[in-house]
Order: C-alpha cells, then structure tokens, then sequence
C-alpha cells in the first residue's frame, strides 16, 4: 500500500544540502505542529550532519505545550545571539521568515511550511516546500519521513499526531486526505498514554479566573457570534484558550477574544470553518494597522497599542468590527 506521493526530487534535494561539517538550527515559532515538524526535520537530519539543534523565538507557556515539551523530549531552547552564531545554517518548518521579527535576521536555507504565501514577502530560501492546502506541517515532514524510508521512533509518532491533531482540530478545521492517511500512519507508532498526558494538560491553575471574566464581559455580536475583550493580560494564550472553548457553544458560529499583552493589541479569531473566513475577516478589519491573518477557521492579528492614538481599546476594536458603536450591556446582553 501506498500511503502518500512520492518525493523523489524533493528528498534528492533536500539530501544534497546536508553536509557532513554543516551546524544546522531548526528555528521555530514553538507550538505543537512546529515543534513535531522540528524534531521531524532534525530526525532526517541527523548522522548526515555535524549538528541539529531546535530554538523557538516565542516564550513558551501554553500548559500543552509544556507537557509536549516535556513528555516527548523536545530539545528546543530559546533563541539568542550567542545560539545563532554557534550554527553555520538556518532551517525553518510551520512558519516563513515575515512572520515574526527574529526571523528576520537569519538566512534560512530551508523552509518548510503550510500557510499561504504573501506576494510581498517572497521565500527566498534555496529550499522551500509550501503547501497551504496541507492541514499541518507535520504531515508534510511524515510523507519526507516516509519517502526516506525513516520510520519514526515512539516519541517522535506521538509529537506528529499531537501537530496533526491540534492543527486540523481533530479535523475539524481545514485538512486534506494526505493529513488523514499520515495520522493513521503514526498513531501505529505512537504511544497514546503520552497523547493522553499531553491533551489533558491544558489549563494552568491560575488561568481558571479567566474564565469568570470572560463570561460577565462576553457581548453576543448579531445571533451568531460573540465579543470579548479581557482588559490586560499575560500571555495572548490566554485568549487561544477562551476563544477554542467558546467554540464549543452551540449556536455560535464565530468569536473574538481580545485584550492587551505587553503593549500590544492582540485580537484571537475562532469559527466553525463553514460561514465567515476567519483569515480574511482578521486581515480586512486590521490588516491596515497590524499583522492579522489566518485560516479559514482560526486567525490572530496584532497591533501596536500606540498606533490607536489613545482610544478605548474595547471600543475600537468593537467599532472595528462591526461598524457600530460599542452598546451598552443592557443593549447587549450576555
């Protein structure tokens, strides 16, 4: 049997750019399907070069994240200067170097990814593997495992169905036949005690507050969806995880969760993927004065909270959004 395409072109290539003195760092902006895909790339990677390491640009809190990094040996640590200038060449998986300021800064041979590419910021890299309509990141790196003939240990399967499955959702977001014959694939090799840690570990004790108030400052947009801004917070994963939860009402079809972390407006966008496209939606009511971007069924956008001049951050994102006036709750009841 068959499981995926054949890559002969793409593996002979890839192949040919590892030499055997090169130090190569596998940068990141750490979340499950990168992390998974980085331990791919550094599986195929090693005993053809000198040196593989993995570094994230993000502050790593997300709870699953944690016990991903933990339960399955990730060796990924925080970039610095000090880091870079320890490695000769630049790898890339689950992003593009626009995507995040510290990225900027490196000359990334390979690039590996699965978000759409932007006319204005071309992947100059001398290999680059892209493919939007792919679900995740860590089936394209298990079709290279595969065509290479490396089958992947325990810890490594478990990090690939964990990026399969927080990408696609559990397939409930975008995915492709390609994401579902590479999850049936790994899950033969993956220890799904581990899986089970790692998914049950999704909330840090004192983020349970957060939920309280979200609820006394939800505001139902229209009868399909739901607005939230939540003041001043610590980390935007905050947002992820009310917005993934909110989800999970019946009867909404979408929903915003904002609020400001370290001066910046970050704006975290959640539907169920049949009505309004989340990625465009956040890149037509912000795109002009921040990143914002997405999938069809999960997008984020940024904003320097200088660049609104001083305004009621709630009111205008709420303005923004709908092209109304903040109401008042009685006129928008929770």
């Amino acid at each position: 049997m068959t499981y995926f395409r054949k890559l002969v072109s793409e593996t002979t290539r890839l192949s040919q750019m590892l030499e055997r003195d090169d130090r190569w760092l596998i940068i990141i902006n750490a979340d499950p399907d990168a992390m998974a895909s980085a331990m791919a790339l550094r599986r195929i990677m090693a005993h053809r070069v000198d040196e593989v390491g993995i570094a994230h640009v993000n502050e790593v809190k997300r709870p699953d994240n944690l016990a991903m990094m933990r339960f399955l040996r990730i060796p990924t640590v925080t970039l610095t200067p000090e880091l870079k200038a320890a490695y000769t060449r630049f790898a890339m998986v689950d992003s593009q170097p626009h995507h995040h300021p510290d990225f900027k800064n490196c000359d990334f041979s390979i690039v590996i990814d699965h978000h759409p590419t932007h006319p204005d910021h071309p992947v100059k890299a001398a290999f680059a593997d892209i493919r939007p309509d792919y679900g995740s990141v860590s089936t394209i790196l298990t079709e290279y495992l595969y065509n290479l003939r490396i089958r992947p240990g325990k810890l490594l399967a478990t990090a690939l169905v964990y990026g399969i499955k927080t990408d696609t959702q559990s397939f409930e977001r975008h995915f492709i036949e390609a994401d579902v014959k590479a999850f049936s694939y790994l899950t033969k090799c993956a220890d799904m005690v581990l899986m089970r840690k790692i998914i049950h570990s999704e909330f840090h004790r004192r983020w349970l507050k957060f939920f309280s108030k979200a609820f006394r400052k939800m505001r139902f947009v229209g009868t399909h969806g739901l607005f939230v801004y939540m003041d001043t917070i610590e980390s935007p994963d905050i947002l992820v995880m009310l917005a993934d939860f909110f989800t999970r009402v019946h009867g909404l079809s979408w929903n915003t969760l904002a609020a400001v972390v370290k001066k910046q407006v970050v704006v975290i966008f959640r539907g169920d993927g049949i009505g309004r496209n989340m990625g465009h939606m956040a890149a037509k009511v912000f795109g002009d004065i921040g990143s914002a971007g997405g999938h069809r069924g999960a997008a984020r956008a940024e904003i320097e909270l200088a660049k609104l001049g001083g305004k009621p951050v709630e009111e205008f994102l709420y303005k923004r959004l709908t092209g109304k006036k903040l109401p008042t709750k009685d006129r928008c009841p929770i």
